[in-house]
C-alpha cells in the first residue's frame, strides 16, 4: 500500500494507494498525524507493515506542518525500511522540508 502525505496546510491530505483524505488536523497536527494515519489504515484492514512507499510533498508551505510531516514520514520509511519518496518523484534517503524560504526565527534578546 502506498502512502502520500501532505502537511504544508492546515488541511492535511493523506492517500492510502487511490482513496484521499483531507483531515482538518490544523494546530492539533502533532498530537493526532499517527493516529490518523493508524485509523485510515484500519479502515482498509492494513496496518504499518502493509506500507510499501511514501512519498510526501516536501513544500514549499507551512513550517511547523512540514517539519512534523517530514519527522513522522522520515520516521515511518526508516522503520519500516520502505522508500521514501519527493513528491517530484524522487526517491530520497531522508525528506529535507523545503519552506520557500528561511525560516523566520527570533533571535535571542541577550
Amino acid at each position: 500500500m502506498k502512502l502520500y502525505l501532505d502537511t504544508s496546510t492546515p488541511e492535511t491530505i493523506l492517500r492510502l494507494d487511490q482513496t484521499e483524505y483531507r483531515l482538518p488536523l490544523g494546530n492539533q497536527l502533532a498530537e493526532q498525524l499517527l493516529s490518523a494515519i493508524h485509523q485510515k489504515l484500519s479502515e482498509h484492514q492494513a496496518t504499518w507493515t502493509d506500507l510499501t512507499e511514501i512519498t510526501f510533498m516536501a513544500g514549499p508551505g507551512s513550517f511547523t506542518g512540514l517539519r512534523i510531516g517530514a519527522a513522522v514520514v522520515n520516521t515511518l520509511a526508516d522503520q519500516l525500511n520502505i522508500p521514501l519518496y519527493k513528491s517530484t518523484g524522487e526517491q530520497v534517503p531522508i525528506i529535507l522540508p523545503d519552506y520557500g524560504r528561511p525560516a523566520n526565527i527570533t533571535p535571542p534578546k541577550k
